[in-house]
């Protein structure tokens, strides 16, 4: 086992916390309050790099190198999750229909999700576009900002 570290970042939903080693990242947390708190670990100040891109609108989509999921089935949901382009959104059912899965084992990846913004299940909505709920940060509070963050401006209304 290796040592692991934490690394933060104040950003407009709350303070994010990466979690990982020198290599590669365990966990994405995000709090309601705390310091920033830097890191020597690379793939911990990478991570960080690029969640205060996005958060600048300069970066749609993240490559960081993330723990592995434990089963091939976590594999397929957390692809499927991560497919759905920035400033799109999918439908629960949708989704499930995609990858040849169930509304369930969506929800249930979402709800389970290590990696939240970069691994982006507040993509996912529910059925008719209903926000529906968020398991990071202040739930669909959250969910809903993010959200708001990716949708394109300069729109007529």
């Amino acid at each position: 086992m290796y040592a692991r570290d934490a690394a933060s970042i104040a950003t407009p939903i709350g303070l994010v916390r990466v979690t990982g080693s020198a290599d590669r990242i365990d966990a994405i947390e995000i709090l309601a309050d705390g310091a920033a708190v830097a890191s020597d670990a690379p793939a911990l100040r990478e991570a960080l790099r690029q969640v205060d891109a996005y958060f600048a609108g300069r970066l749609t989509a993240f490559d960081l190198p993330l723990a592995p999921c434990p089963t091939e089935r976590g594999a397929v949901l957390r692809q499927g999750i991560v497919d759905i382009a920035y400033g799109q959104t999918a439908s629960y059912g949708a989704l499930a229909r995609a990858i040849q899965s169930s509304p369930r084992a969506i929800g249930q990846a979402c709800a389970r999700n290590p990696f939240p913004i970069v691994v982006p299940c507040h993509r996912i909505l529910g059925a008719g576009g209903a926000l529906g709920a968020y398991s990071a940060g202040r739930g669909p509070i959250t969910k809903s900002r993010l959200l708001d963050l990716e949708r394109p401006q300069g729109g007529l209304l």
